[in-house]
Parts: C-alpha cells; sequence; structure tokens
C-alpha cells in the first residue's frame, strides 16, 4: 500500500511539474512525425479548438456574448494551448473586407442585436475594420498564451462545406486559385511578426466535382511556396482531397516541396466522413470502429510513418456536445482511443455556442460547439475529464525511458489507477496509475509494485493480485477494434473490464459483450472499451 501511495504522488508531481518541461517556444518546427519548438527541439502538442471568422459577417463569433478577453481565457481554462482561426480570403483581397467596419458588416445583414452585443461586450471593436478586429484578436490570444493557426475556411464568406457551393476546388465560381494565392501572401505577410501564429492552414476541405489530384499538386505546390516564402517561421499545414479525408495519393507521388521543416498534413475526421454516420448508427460499433481506423491509416494517417514521416493533424474533429447524437457518441469514443494512442496533434470542431447568421437564421446554436448559446458553461458537463488525456503529452520522442502504459477508458475520459486502499477504480486521468504489459496473454503488472490486475467473478469488481501467474491475472485484448481487455475467472469464462456508467468509479469485470464477433453483433460494447496507451513520459 505504501508503493502505491508513493506511485500516486510520484504521478501528481509529475502532472504539476514534469509535464511543464514539455513548455514551448516559438516559433514552431517539425521533427519526423512530431511538432517541435525551433528552439530546443523539444515536444510541442497542438491541442486546438476551431474558433470561426469565416461566415458572411466576417467577425469573429461571439463577440456579442462575452468580452474577448473573457473567451480567449475560457479557452486556456479548457486545457487547449491553441487556437485555429478561420479566415475568408475575401477579407483580405476585396474592399469589403479591408474598408468594412464590424458595425457596417453587422448592419448590413440586419444583425442589430449582434451589433448591440458587441457594443455592449467589445465596444474597442465596433468601430475597428474587419481585418483590425481580426487582428485584435490574434493579439489577445496571444497575450492569454495561445498558439494561432491561421486556417483559410473559404473564399466567399458563407458556411462550409458543400459539393456544388462554389468554394469547393480551384477554378470553382468563387474559387479563383490567383485571388486565393494573393490571399495567403497577404495573411502570411500580415501576421509574419506575430510569434503566437504558428501556422498556416493554406486551404481547408478541398471537395466537389472539378477536383483533382493534377491539380491538387499544381496549386498546393504553388501555395505552400507562397506562404514560406512570405513567412518563414510557421508551419505549413496541407489538406488533401474529398473534405480532408484523402491524401493517399502521396505515396505514389510525393509532394516534393523543400520547406525547411515546416510542412504538416492534415485531416479530419467526423461520424459523418465518408458517409459513414449511418454505420456507426445502425451497425456493430465494434466493426465500425475498427474500419474506420483502418480507413484513416490508409488514407491519411500513413504520413506518419516510413522513410520520410511528417505530422499529421487532425484540424477538424467533433461531436453534438449534447450528447444525444448516438453515432457521435460512438464515434468519439473509437476516435479518443485512436488519438490518444497515436498521441495525435488535433483541433475540436468548436468553440463558437452560436453563429451571428448561419443558414439565414440569426443567433443559430451550434450543437457541436463546446460552449453553450451563451458562452457561458460547456455543454457538456464531463468535458476536461472526457478530452484531457487528449490534450496532454504522452509521447516524449526525445525520452530515453521505457516505455509503460496508461489504462485508458474513452466513453468516461477516465484512466485505471490502484489507489491507497489497493482498490481498483476509474479516475481523472491526471491521478492514474501506470502499467506494463507484454501482449498476447499475459498479466498487466502495476508499475514498481509486485501486484498484477485480476478478475474476481462476473459483475465484481476488477482487483490486484500478487499472484500473476493465475489465468485471473492473465489478459488478452479481443475483437476487431482491439478495445476489449479480457481474462478468465476461475470458472473459465472470459470477463472484460468494464465500467458500468460513463461517471462511475467502479470498474468490473463482465462478459465479454461484441469481443468475437464484432460482424453480427447488435449491442452497444462502448463501457467495456478500454484502450492501453503507451507512454514513455519520465517520472521524476
Amino acid at each position: 500500500m505504501i508503493g502505491v501511495a508513493l506511485q500516486r504522488i510520484l504521478l501528481i508531481l509529475f502532472f504539476l511539474f514534469g509535464s511543464l518541461g514539455l513548455g514551448n517556444s516559438l516559433p514552431l518546427s517539425t521533427s519526423s512525425r512530431w511538432v517541435v519548438d525551433m528552439a530546443s527541439g523539444r515536444r510541442v502538442k497542438l491541442s486546438c479548438v476551431n474558433w470561426v471568422a469565416h461566415m458572411q459577417p466576417m467577425v469573429v463569433e461571439g463577440l456579442d456574448k462575452k468580452p474577448l478577453q473573457d473567451i480567449a481565457s475560457k479557452v486556456t481554462s479548457l486545457g487547449f494551448n491553441c487556437v485555429r482561426l478561420t479566415w475568408a480570403t475575401y477579407m483580405f483581397t476585396r474592399t469589403q473586407g479591408m474598408k468594412f467596419t464590424v458595425a457596417q458588416s453587422l448592419n448590413s445583414l440586419g444583425l442589430g442585436e449582434a451589433a448591440m452585443g458587441i457594443v455592449s461586450h467589445n465596444p474597442s471593436l465596433f468601430n475597428l475594420t474587419l481585418v483590425q478586429a481580426y487582428d485584435a484578436v490574434i493579439d489577445e490570444l496571444g497575450a492569454s498564451g495561445l498558439m494561432v493557426v491561421l486556417d483559410n475556411h473559404v473564399s466567399r464568406p458563407q458556411w462550409c462545406c458543400g459539393d456544388n457551393d462554389g468554394n469547393g476546388f480551384f477554378g470553382d465560381s468563387n474559387f479563383d486559385p490567383e485571388e486565393w494565392l494573393q490571399g495567403l501572401d497577404i495573411v502570411a505577410k500580415r501576421f509574419s511578426g506575430k510569434s503566437q501564429v504558428v501556422g498556416m492552414s493554406i486551404r481547408n476541405e478541398l471537395r466537389g466535382p472539378r477536383q483533382s489530384e493534377t491539380d491538387w499538386y499544381r496549386y498546393i505546390r504553388r501555395g505552400v511556396k507562397k506562404v514560406h516564402k512570405a513567412n518563414p517561421n510557421v508551419l505549413v499545414i496541407v489538406s488533401g482531397l474529398n473534405y480532408d479525408t484523402d491524401l493517399s495519393f502521396l505515396r505514389g507521388t510525393p509532394l516534393g516541396v523543400n520547406l525547411d521543416d515546416k510542412l504538416v498534413y492534415e485531416a479530419h475526421w467526423y461520424s459523418f466522413s465518408e458517409g459513414r454516420r449511418i454505420a456507426w448508427k445502425t451497425q456493430p460499433p465494434g466493426q465500425v470502429c475498427a474500419d474506420a481506423v483502418r480507413r484513416f491509416e490508409d488514407r491519411a494517417g500513413f504520413v506518419m510513418q516510413g522513410d520520410n514521416p511528417v505530422p499529421m493533424f487532425i484540424s477538424e474533429f467533433g461531436v453534438d456536445q449534447t450528447g444525444e447524437n448516438l453515432a457521435d457518441n460512438r464515434f468519439l469514443s473509437c476516435f479518443l482511443a485512436f488519438a490518444v494512442e497515436r498521441d495525435m496533434d488535433c483541433a475540436m470542431w468548436a468553440l463558437q455556442g452560436s453563429y451571428y447568421l448561419r443558414n439565414g437564421q440569426a443567433g443559430f446554436e451550434e450543437t457541436y460547439g463546446v460552449l453553450d448559446g451563451n458562452w457561458d458553461q460547456t455543454r457538456n458537463t464531463n468535458f476536461q475529464e472526457r478530452f484531457r488525456l487528449l490534450q496532454q503529452i504522452v509521447q516524449d520522442p526525445r525520452s530515453n525511458a521505457s516505455t509503460y502504459l496508461i489504462i485508458f477508458h474513452p466513453l468516461s475520459g477516465r484512466c485505471v489507477r490502484v489507489n491507497e486502499n489497493n482498490s481498483v477504480e476509474a479516475s481523472d486521468c491526471r491521478d492514474r496509475s501506470h502499467w506494463s504489459y507484454e501482449g498476447g496473454q499475459a498479466p498487466i503488472r502495476l508499475l514498481g509494485t509486485d501486484l498484477c490486475l485480476s478478475v474476481m467473478g462476473d459483475r465484481l469488481p476488477a482487483t490486484v493480485s500478487s499472484d500473476c501467474s493465475s489465468e485471473q491475472s492473465s489478459w488478452i485484448i479481443v475483437s476487431n477494434s482491439k478495445l476489449h481487455v479480457a481474462a478468465k475467472d476461475v470458472g473459465g469464462r472470459a470477463l472484460c473490464l468494464q465500467i458500468s456508467t460513463s461517471n462511475s468509479s467502479t470498474i468490473l469485470t463482465s462478459k465479454c459483450v461484441c469481443s468475437k464477433d464484432d460482424t453480427n453483433c447488435g449491442e452497444n460494447p462502448e463501457t467495456k472499451w478500454f484502450k492501453l496507451i503507451p507512454t514513455n513520459l519520465k517520472l521524476n
């Protein structure tokens, strides 16, 4: 018991102090598949949230709800270290964006209530031009210690995205490639003196009937060169085809542009990506998860592997934060298991709880928004616990420490720990135990002790035992999803780890659900999904 208590203290000290040692200076660069700070070479994990400014008013959303400083502070308090801030090409290339004030833009669209809100909460921004107000947001984000990735979301300001919205691909009615290049040049130069601007995503979700690999190479190569020449300090972030889901063509023909270790690829991943939302709702979730992970790796994740690996930034993922969308709920558990295991750089869609104007409706509420419609609090009351491990670094490429494991439950966002009484429980991942496991059918050992995770019986709490040679302490990863962790009880029944409800701290072992034949399983196994997460962070 003393050993377990000491381990807990060390983990708390590590979280408070050790992780701070991975702090970054700017600008950023890349090393193999990792984003690093250029000065020290230490890893920097992009844990971002999307914040929209590309819509018809061309004003960053939410300034009618809260003071800018309060919003920026909220972003940091939620565990994010950066914002992916969207922009529309026309805001920087056409007279309206450069000359219109915030007041004129909102009033021209009949958004009098939003205008009054900005006067109330952000009066200093009301008579600035749209570009000046955008500058002010970036300045405040920097002052709050946040990094900024500037995302060219659309050319014509509007909601994104559709196959035939005129904004999808080079040569579409609202997507003049030369004007796009002009916009990239203007923005890269304008913010070159702001160190908080660490990256530029050169185009969001290329798509539609005109898309082709030939034109992708033609214009993307010009775009990345334009940005890198104008601002050699920023990461240049490149998307693929089919709504940012497909970079597979790079296997045959690399981009072939030297960006001095500044190239990052990006991809988007939602339950509805590639038309899969119905599958998440109606098909066995374990099989759907396994297929989705395999497809993401084949079409995008492969860039992190091979002889010349490049960082992959999942620049959009998100779910209905109300918890009422079954497909999104199942997708999220799968996504978190994958993204935490790979320790991915990510940007959640989205911060905004509402829009000034969307789909012709003033004050349109965003259920994918982290914040509620009033921008007061998170829609999901368990938001910070659910996403905490995703936001943290779990792999340090410069560490020489041995790899060990975190046992993660993606449905709750909690981690398995052994408390002072040697009871096994689910806890906030800030206070987690570390484990070792050799794979196959083997014990899962509590690091620094002679204890192993053990089965007592069906619907009974998991425990730890000093007998690590019995079947009850011999675990195997089962199912196509690789998210079930099972051992046998004294009667020879295979039992899986389970948290009975998403907010429970009790970890049970019970009959495995959908572990042997995912293809014919109609039950929802999420309460039994656990992932063994490798980490090599040093324990001080």
